[in-house]
């Protein structure tokens, strides 16, 4: 064996996933654009910072979280997942670390009651933290938070409690680097690109024609992996688990997953539970 490479499932060479953060009115909208496209993704809100029932909004006013009642409807699909972001949305490195764990800990706890799931991603409020903070989230039992921080690239995350994406879906490159992801074929290891904002700026620059557009010419590609975050996590976390033979002839998969690789150019399935010989 001279080359082992993740692949994502069936062998796919490419991942795509979205973050969207505050539980507004608005992603609403980008849910049924995701239901139209096939695209997968995370919305990261917080718990007591709902709507009232019944609350009008004055004219004009774009930043319209939703009520419970409206959250639960608009993330009811497999589509999306739902994640932390505090449950007040407040920053986390400039507030007393005990009141940082609440944050965190009662935000995964109330959601998780709401929507009968395991919540295990976030993304951090205002892109803001520390040393303690990523302490904090995985003793609260968060696998993931993402930053707002844009590598412009595809690649692969290394620490997932600093989970940096590709960019912001205004980022002026956007679709040059649609353009490459779709176009360039991996050399070694697959391509990750995520995309991160609030559904509210779509109404507030009146430009939703542009997330359309990235979906549109993201989605339906066989090639591509759309899956949300955990998922993402989930599997590479999988495929870090194979156990390896010295001599690197023989694999075997301890996970409750499928796992995908490139071994010498060729795709590999190890399925859960067995063992291959490359």
């Amino acid at each position: 064996m001279n080359s082992f490479l993740l692949r994502f499932p069936q062998g796919k060479s490419k991942l795509f996933t979205i973050s969207y953060d505050d539980g507004v009115e608005q992603d609403i909208q980008l849910v049924e654009l995701m239901k139209k496209y096939g695209i997968k993704g995370t919305f990261n809100i917080n718990s007591r910072r709902f709507a009232p029932e019944g609350k009008c909004w004055p004219e004009g006013f774009v930043q319209r979280r939703m009520t419970a009642y409206m959250t639960k409807k608009a993330y009811d699909t497999p589509l999306v997942e739902v994640a932390v972001h505090g449950a007040a949305h407040l920053y986390p490195s400039f507030v007393p670390s005990s009141v940082a764990m609440c944050e965190f800990i009662d935000d995964r706890r109330e959601l998780e009651k709401m929507f009968g799931r395991l919540i295990r991603g976030g993304a951090y409020p205002f892109g803001r933290y520390n040393d303690d903070t990523i302490d904090i989230l995985s003793k609260a039992g968060i696998v993931y938070c993402r930053t707002t921080v844009a590598t412009k690239t595809f690649d692969l995350p290394g620490n997932w409690l600093k989970l940096d994406p590709t960019c912001h879906h205004n980022d002026p490159r956007l679709f040059e680097l649609c353009d490459r992801f779709l176009s360039e074929e991996p050399r070694y290891l697959p391509y990750f690109f995520y995309v991160w904002g609030h559904s509210y700026e779509f109404e507030d620059r009146d430009n939703w024609d542009r997330i359309e557009q990235l979906f549109k010419c993201v989605s339906g590609k066989e090639e591509v992996w759309y899956c949300t975050n955990i998922e993402a996590y989930d599997y590479i976390k999988a495929y870090e688990q194979l156990i390896f033979s010295a001599d690197g002839s023989i694999v075997h998969n301890p996970t409750a997953t499928d796992l995908w690789a490139n071994c010498d150019g060729n795709t590999v399935h190890i399925p859960a539970g067995e063992t291959v010989t490359l």
